[in-house]
């Protein structure tokens, strides 16, 4: 709901005594959903608890405060997946509640390779993007971009093991997770198949895209936009009467939202495909889809170049697109067999 001269109140009451949590994010998402789901013994289960900045830890300081919810009654502490602006704060709730952290295995060794003491995601992304044609200019942005993360994701939290097809307790219900890939490596949702809710990550939102992108490393997704489409069509048959998302607002008609993202896609692959009449590399696509601006924002670049490569490799596994090797970069033209 928003308020005075269209403020957006920070917390929103659902049924259930649900709470749903706005928290602020430093970059153009604005917030990101945090879900206090209460328990029948009067604790709480908080999943997805936002990014650590200073500015989201005086506002659920306040909230907590103000809902008369202590640290100590936080049960349990779920999260989504791995990405920072949903993750950061679990190890700061966990110091001061005690409560324990579950995410999946697959989820903590990304953490591992971004933020851990042996962290390899940064090396492993800059030779990626030198394969497809990011200039070394501002390949050099990557290292400071991935470092400012950092401190946004410590105190890193211990974590207990959840993972797809088993069950969670959550709000005095049983729930069941739900592998989503694509997105995140080892994201999970969680469906309560008696309500019909889904806390659906960032898999599925209300009014934009999710970011679906091509990640360096062996145990990653090599094609995660055929995975993501796959999955969305084998989560549209999932009886859905309201989706809580990790961005933008809950909403219901959860597959007609699942029908759009497949739309949304298939329109992207025409057009990418129809700019390879002339051989392309990763970046230059990127740069035609995105504007040149792009390239002045690492934090929006990465995610950009990131997502174009995905929908070539998909291009590529469709028979729509041949990539050639010069001088160890990649380029991209289109096949006979257009998309």
């Amino acid at each position: 709901m928003n308020g005075a001269g269209g403020r957006r109140e920070p917390v929103t009451a659902w049924p259930d005594g649900w709470l749903q949590i706005k928290v602020p994010l430093p970059f153009s998402l604005r917030w990101v959903n945090a879900y206090l789901l209460p328990e029948p013994g009067g604790g709480w289960t908080l999943i997805d608890p936002g990014l650590h900045t200073e500015e989201a830890v005086a506002l659920w300081e306040a909230v907590l405060k103000e809902r008369r919810i202590g640290f100590g009654s936080i049960e349990r502490i779920v999260l989504t997946h791995q990405h920072p602006d949903h993750y950061g704060l679990a190890g700061w709730f966990q110091e001061r509640s005690g409560a324990p952290v579950y995410m999946s295995r697959a989820a903590r060794d990304y953490t591992l390779r971004l933020w851990g003491p042996k962290r390899s995601f940064e090396t492993d992304l800059n030779a990626l993007f030198k394969a497809h044609g990011m200039p070394d200019v501002l390949r050099e942005g990557i290292a400071g971009h991935l470092e400012s993360f950092v401190a946004k994701v410590s105190p890193q939290p211990a974590v207990d093991f959840i993972e797809a097809g088993g069950r969670i307790a959550m709000n005095g219900l049983d729930w069941e997770t739900i592998a989503a890939p694509g997105h995140a490596r080892g994201q999970l949702l969680f469906y309560q198949r008696e309500s019909k809710r889904i806390i659906c990550g960032d898999q599925v939102l209300p009014r934009i895209t999710p970011n679906i992108g091509l990640v360096p490393g062996p145990d990653e997704e090599s094609n995660p936009l055929r995975a993501f489409l796959d999955h969305l069509t084998e989560l549209a048959m999932y009886d859905v009467k309201l989706a809580f998302p990790g961005h933008r607002d809950p909403f219901p008609n959860f597959a007609d939202r699942i029908a759009e993202l497949i739309a949304h896609h298939e329109r992207r692959l025409q057009e990418i495909a129809a700019m390879l009449a002339e051989p392309l590399t990763g970046y230059e696509v990127c740069i035609r889809l995105f504007g040149a601006r792009i390239a002045d924002d690492m934090h929006h670049l990465r995610f950009a170049m990131a997502e174009t490569l995905a929908h070539l490799v998909e291009l590529e596994a469709a028979g729509a697109a041949v990539r050639t090797e010069q001088g160890g970069v990649a380029r991209f033209r289109a096949a006979a067999n257009i998309y």
